[in-house]
């Protein structure tokens, strides 16, 4: 004769199968998320923000700086600014003392 699980019972496995959905549908959207963001990158690169043309990467001052075959503007990578601004630290302190 089969043995009925009691409520306790029934709840704590109920539970334990929704925490194994829940981390599988979590793991899920986790891959869906990084397959998503290596697709807008591989879309994006390269391309101007502005106009959406290709960006040819130029050298100054042995620093890459991406400029936009089209539309002429000029795009800066993560701490580009601030190497550039610490070679023109002359140029900028110049240009500020015009407005003193």
């Amino acid at each position: 004769m089969p043995v009925k699980p009691t409520p306790k019972e029934e709840e704590y496995f109920a539970r334990k199968e929704f925490e194994r959905k829940k981390r599988l549908e979590e793991e899920k959207h986790r891959e869906m998320k990084a397959v998503e963001k290596k697709r807008l990158k591989e879309l994006h690169h390269m391309s101007c923000p502005k106009c959406g043309m290709g960006l040819i990467e130029m050298d100054y001052k042995h620093i890459k700086i991406d400029k936009c075959s089209e539309c002429g503007g000029i795009w800066l990578d993560h701490g580009e600014l601030e190497e550039v601004l610490n070679l023109e630290q002359s140029f900028i302190s110049k240009f500020f003392n015009v407005f003193k």
